[in-house]
């Protein structure tokens, strides 16, 4: 069989691998991408974790159980009633993977429009050769100077309660409760109280299951400013979420339709759950199975992850690794950033991406965001700053929306009043971040954001009264 010969080839069609792919097209090069995901139907589904059983369905989900949520106990503010309501969980499911196949094929045809080579199937190193590598192509044998690995992650498993997708679940069987039987679990476990654990915690408690949630970790969201740690942990408790912290799991035991959580907790105390499914959500590891980068001598580090420097360049001349399977944040707009970044470095070019400024956004009701430096940081570090916050509860759209939960929160140098960090719980936070996000980019003050003018009525205005509160001089709270 012949070799195909490439300028650059991206092992991975997630969100890193595929936007590396299309960029690299654009700028000139003859480009191949190599995704062994596969539908269903046993066809190409590129998009990676994010797209197949990540972000885009856990978000479809979400709207689905928000819907229910709002109708059964939320409708009847707005003068809306309806009786003997029902959720087909079957149906939500359905069209959940609709809009997976959706956001699949509009990869492949983005591939297509961009003249990007697909190869469905595994990706891995033959050898190092002439000055670039050979590779596998799904069942075709592939050669390229440059090489971008884009091989993401996988869920990590609790010892002794090993993923059987049935009743013990990674984010993937998570993401399938109901396909087949159509139920909703009446009792959900979930072991990590991070971003998917929250998510499908939320899912499954507006949809009538009784959930509990055990974190290893003493603090809630250790990772977000601890003022939206605390609002957000009282919210999930009214809201029904069982959150019990500082939790050590003992054993695991599964039965034919249930499993039992062993477990000690905060105050030492022997405790024992029993639930229909336990989702296990303690974080992800990076993939990179079966590339055989042993064959060229890919340097890991002791996490498995590939050793990449500051511009995502491996120990291998003209290999480069993005994404999941690197250092930094797991997050799926991370690993476009640097695919672009390094589709640019390849011609040239001085890609960037600014690690300070990426947001994070976990997707429950009220929705949190933040980007930049936590209170605690800044605290940790001594730099000398000040702080702004301005309730949703005093903004007119908010009370519009019926949804005044949380607030704005923003920290500026004390001296030079930069921007340093902005924290949001609340109605949209994953949109009313970006404006944040855009303000550090260009090192924007809050005087900056608090003398732009917002549109009336809209959520915006509580980041620019944030902004104003840093000075003191709120005008509407």
């Amino acid at each position: 069989m012949s070799t195909k010969n490439f300028d650059v080839v991206v092992i991975g069609g997630g969100p890193g691998g595929y936007i590396a792919a299309i960029r690299a097209a654009q700028l000139g090069f003859n480009v191949a991408c190599v995704d062994e995901w596969k539908n269903d139907k046993g066809g190409p589904a590129p998009g990676g974790t994010c797209t197949n059983v990540g972000c885009i369905p856990s978000k479809a989900l979400l709207q689905s159980s928000e819907h229910y949520e709002h109708l059964n106990h939320h409708f009847a503010d707005h003068g809306i009633t309806a009786d003997n309501v029902k959720i087909d969980v079957a149906k939500m499911v359905a069209r959940k993977n609709t809009v997976v196949k959706q956001n699949n094929d509009g990869i492949l045809y983005l591939f297509k429009k961009n003249k990007v080579t697909f190869f469905h199937g595994r990706g891995s190193f033959v050898a190092a050769k002439d000055g670039g590598y050979e590779l596998k192509a799904g069942d075709e044998t592939v050669f390229a100077k440059q090489v971008v690995l884009a091989t993401g992650s996988n869920a990590r498993q609790l010892p002794g309660a090993e993923f059987d997708e049935d009743l013990i679940l990674s984010n993937d069987g998570a993401l399938r409760i109901g396909e087949q039987s159509g139920a909703t679990p009446k009792k959900l476990g979930v072991i990590g109280s991070g971003v998917i654990g929250l998510e499908m915690g939320s899912v499954w408690r507006r949809l009538g299951a009784e959930v509990t949630i055990l974190e290893a970790m003493p603090a809630f969201l250790a990772a977000a400013d601890e003022s939206v740690a605390k609002e957000a942990a009282k919210v999930f408790k009214k809201q029904g979420l069982d959150i019990q912290l500082g939790v050590k799991i003992s054993k695991v035991t599964k039965a034919k339709d249930s499993v039992t959580v062993a477990y000690t907790d905060a105050k030492g105390a022997e405790q024992s759950l029993t639930v229909d499914k336990l989702i296990v959500s303690i974080g992800r590891v990076a993939n990179t199975i079966g590339l055989n980068g042993e064959a060229v001598g890919l340097a890991l580090d002791e996490r498995g992850a590939i050793v990449v420097d500051a511009e995502c360049k491996t120990n291998l001349p003209g290999v480069w690794a993005v994404g999941d399977v690197v250092r930094g944040p797991m997050l799926a707009h991370k690993a476009e950033e640097e695919g672009v970044a390094v589709a640019e470095r390849i011609a040239g070019q001085h890609g960037h991406v600014d690690f300070d400024i990426i947001p994070w956004v976990i997707y429950t009701s009220p929705e949190i965001a933040w980007v930049g430096k936590t209170e605690q940081a800044l605290k940790a570090e001594g730099r000398a700053y000040r702080s702004g916050q301005f309730p949703f509860m005093a903004n007119g759209r908010a009370r519009a929306l019926g949804d005044t939960t949380g607030f704005v929160k923003m920290l500026a140098d004390a001296k030079t009043d930069e921007i340093l960090g902005v924290h949001i719980i609340g109605p949209y936070a994953s949109e009313l971040i970006a404006e944040c996000v855009m303000a550090m980019a260009f090192k924007a003050s809050s005087e900056d954001i608090a003398r732009i003018c917002h549109a009336h009525p809209s959520l915006s205005e509580s980041t620019k009264e944030a902004a104003l509160a840093v000075d003191k001089r709120t005008l509407n709270f």
